[in-house]
């Protein structure tokens, strides 16, 4: 006869063994440290998010400076839009909040000169009414130079993916932009089997529009409708393509353009020519004789531009702060000096050891900047004690703020939690401060690298942090 309370020992062996193993955390979430109570919470939920990630995390009191948390935190990870954070702060100690960028139009008998002071948030209402001033003044220019040499001609980062195309958050750099040199592809159904109606804001001569689509009436073999450019031959043609039901709503594509400079000052000599000023010639370049001012454009301040990137996470607004604080190592502006002054301020003012970290770029949109929880942590707790602490921190989307990143997270959190997120293809980040009734205001970094798949499981990781670090 069979040993049977063998066999049933044996069970509950393996039983106990499937359930305990099973539910264990991996290894690594062991080998952190901070308060009991955090490293339960934080190591349950990461047992729950299932997700084959890297991590680095950190949370620290920004009272008693006290890591409250932490693990893997000074694991070099790609941070994102997290760099932004880094971008901010340098510009506002460097430049100042209430900096100013000027764009500005000079003259010389009948030479214009377009001056671009790197305003990353030149409107073409802005720039509309630059033109109004001079056509008041002048009806006749031989030549309109369009000078964007503060900063350097190079449009696109060290390690921008080649194939982010025509999309808005990877428009081109330059000292001379407008309408964060994109154009809106505005579209409507048209008469049924005929092409949509298509049209560009800014009407603009700059750009050219082949329309392929075709309004239809039901989805049966429908082609998908889509905007697209020639980005790979670095054209400003585009082309509508598929099928648009005949009762959708109007809607708008937001795309990027080639040559920022030429489409600004394109831009300005139609808006020009509609004011009853007649432009001959249009030169890239400067005129050194031109010293007499026409008109200026002063910008908003620096703190509100800052306060746009961090809200939309604009990619322009980043790699032109950096260009422009670049100007205080050498003219014109570059990445490499805006780097380096970045850096001499991490390490000077922050006291990171910038040896220890690559930054390539102001915006994120870089996947060769590497940075730590830790250089996160260490830079939002100097912000906080430092004498620009409120327009750092309040540059910052609170949870649930409209028309930013953070419009559909950490919605009841009552503006307890203020953050910086960032995304790319297997990355999500999320920092900032959380000002928790429980533990003080507190500072906090989640570095999430290496998932396949949608962003949503980690942003849910995220956000379940930090409404735990803020209840009541």
């Amino acid at each position: 006869m069979p040993n049977m309370v063998g066999q049933e020992s044996m069970k509950f062996i393996l039983l106990y063994l499937f359930f305990n193993i099973a539910c264990v955390p991996p290894p690594a979430i062991f080998q952190n440290t901070g308060r009991g109570e955090f490293k339960r919470a934080i190591n349950k939920f990461i047992s729950e998010n299932g997700a084959n990630t890297n991590f680095g995390i950190k949370v620290i009191s920004l009272a008693t400076r006290e890591t409250l948390y932490s693990l893997n935190s000074t694991k070099l990870m790609t941070p994102a839009s997290n760099m932004k954070l880094f971008t901010a702060a340098a510009a506002i100690h460097y430049l100042g909040p209430d900096h100013q960028f000027k764009t500005s139009v000079l003259i010389d008998k009948k030479n214009l000169v377009l001056k671009g002071g790197g305003d990353p948030n030149l409107t073409l209402e802005q720039l509309d009414s630059l033109a109004g001033i001079v056509s008041g003044k002048i009806k006749s220019v031989d030549t309109l130079f369009l000078d964007a040499s503060l900063l350097d001609s190079i449009p696109y980062g060290e390690g921008w993916m080649w194939d982010e195309g025509a999309w808005e958050f990877a428009a081109p750099i330059g000292a001379l932009s407008v309408n964060d040199n994109c154009v809106e592809i505005e579209f409507r159904p048209g008469k049924m089997g005929k092409p949509a109606l298509i049209k560009s804001i800014p009407k603009t001569d700059y750009i050219s529009i082949e329309n392929l689509s075709i309004t239809v009436n039901d989805t049966v073999d429908y082609k998908n409708f889509k905007v697209d450019r020639d980005w790979s031959k670095r054209t400003n043609k585009f082309t509508i393509f598929g099928e648009l039901l005949r009762y959708t709503s109007v809607d708008t594509v937001k795309r990027n353009i080639q040559g920022p400079t030429q489409f600004t000052g394109s831009l300005f000599k139609e808006s020009l020519e509609s004011k009853g000023t007649n432009v001959g010639l249009i030169y890239v370049g400067t005129k050194s004789s031109l010293s007499d001012i026409l008109a200026v454009h002063m910008s908003d301040s620096l703190h509100k531009a800052a306060t746009h990137m961090m809200h939309d996470s604009d990619n322009l607004t980043a790699e032109l702060l950096v260009k422009t604080m670049g100007i205080e190592v050498d003219s014109p502006g570059n990445w490499k000096t805006g780097i380096d002054t970045m850096k001499t301020f991490l390490f000077d003012k922050v006291g990171i050891d910038t040896a220890a970290l690559r930054i390539a770029d102001g915006s994120g949109l870089s996947r060769y900047n590497l940075l730590s929880a830790d250089h996160v942590i260490d830079l939002l707790v100097y912000m906080y004690h430092s004498c620009e602490s409120e327009n750092f921190v309040q540059s910052l989307p609170a949870g649930g703020t409209l028309e930013s990143t953070m419009e559909k997270r950490l919605i009841t959190t009552g503006g307890k939690i203020r953050a910086k997120s960032g995304t790319m293809s297997g990355i999500s980040t999320l920092s900032g401060y959380a000002f928790s009734p429980r533990y003080g205001p507190v500072a906090f970094s989640i570095l999430m690298n290496g998932f396949i798949g949608s962003p949503k499981p980690a942003q849910d990781f995220q956000d379940k942090i930090c409404e735990w670090l803020v209840r009541d």
